[in-house]
């Protein structure tokens, strides 16, 4: 095993991050190239990521976006890449490279990462919670993924939100109500801003407690607060981690936690009943996914693989 190392790979709706990796989860080198929206020119590019060092890799690790079946390597539907549905990616890497591989969900990816090395280090019972475009995650239970009968456990978009069940389009779901990018979006409207994708500049205004956009912001903190008191009701855990690119703002988890602690507080049977979990931003961002692809490639290979 001695010079060689991972290639870990994270599928997004427009960049494929890549990075070698050693056993530990210590990142050698790193990189990225634009995401091919065609499977054939997709399939070019993993060969290009991973023909210069097959000789000298262990394995591959993959995260990809939509339902994926860990155990049989085939992702389906594939979020905002409908070209990867169907496709069995460490079979077509076996074929190709005689190299071991293994793809798993990128929400579950980033719960991994963070079990492994973050903030769910030695935490028995937690939830990450990936805000971006919807809310994605994944349960950590008894130490472990929770991937679902269907490998759907952790797919939080999918909650239909409060009051939406007469209709039947995407904003009934809580991947709508919940989406960062949407938020972002309505308060550089209200704001007037012509880039209205600036999260820094949207941020440095809430910081300053603009009252133009700070209630959209509280009500945004205040669905999150209750799809995590939801959860909560369910699986009971220890601590929540909030990641995605947002989560690098304090001001958003300190606010999650203000309106978790309004919502218990406004019930007396909440505040008997319930107790508060600890909520705190996720330890990785941009390369969790590429470390949780790796800690699952692990478990594959070695079973009750810890460190």
């Amino acid at each position: 095993m001695t010079g060689k190392s991972y290639l870990s790979i994270d599928i997004g709706g427009t960049r494929l991050k890549y990075a070698l990796i050693d056993r530990s989860g210590n990142i050698i080198s790193k990189g990225h190239k634009q995401t091919p929206h065609e499977l054939e020119n997709f399939l070019d590019t993993m060969d290009e990521l991973i023909e210069p060092h097959q000789e000298s890799l262990h394995g591959i690790a993959i995260s990809s976006p939509g339902k994926v079946d860990t155990d049989e390597g085939v992702i389906y539907f594939g979020g905002s890449l409908p070209m990867l549905h169907e496709l069995n990616l460490p079979k077509y890497i076996k074929d190709k490279f005689d190299l071991k591989s293994s793809v798993i969900n990128d929400g579950k990816a980033a719960a991994l990462a963070e079990l492994w090395r973050g903030n769910l280090q030695g935490i028995d019972n937690g939830a990450a919670i990936i805000l971006g475009t919807g809310v994605g995650g994944g349960l950590i239970l008894e130490g472990k993924l929770l991937k679902g009968q269907h490998f759907q456990a952790g797919e939080l978009s999918f909650q239909l939100a409060t009051g939406t069940t007469k209709n039947r389009d995407m904003s009934n779901f809580i991947g709508f109500e919940g989406s960062a990018v949407k938020m972002i979006e309505r308060c550089a409207t209200v704001l007037c801003l012509e880039d209205r994708t600036d999260g820094q500049i949207v941020f440095e205004y809430l910081k300053q407690n603009n009252g133009a956009i700070y209630p959209i912001f509280q009500d945004y903190c205040r669905v999150i607060a209750e799809l995590i008191y939801n959860v909560q009701a369910v699986i009971d855990v220890e601590r929540y981690v909030i990641g995605g690119g947002i989560s690098a703002q304090k001001i958003l988890v300190d606010e999650i936690k203000e309106q978790y602690r309004l919502l218990r507080e406004g019930n007396e049977f909440l505040m008997f009943m319930t107790t508060m979990p600890e909520i705190e931003p996720c330890a990785f961002r941009n390369e969790a996914n590429l470390l949780g692809a790796l800690y699952q490639f692990l478990l594959n290979e070695e079973g009750n693989f810890k460190s």
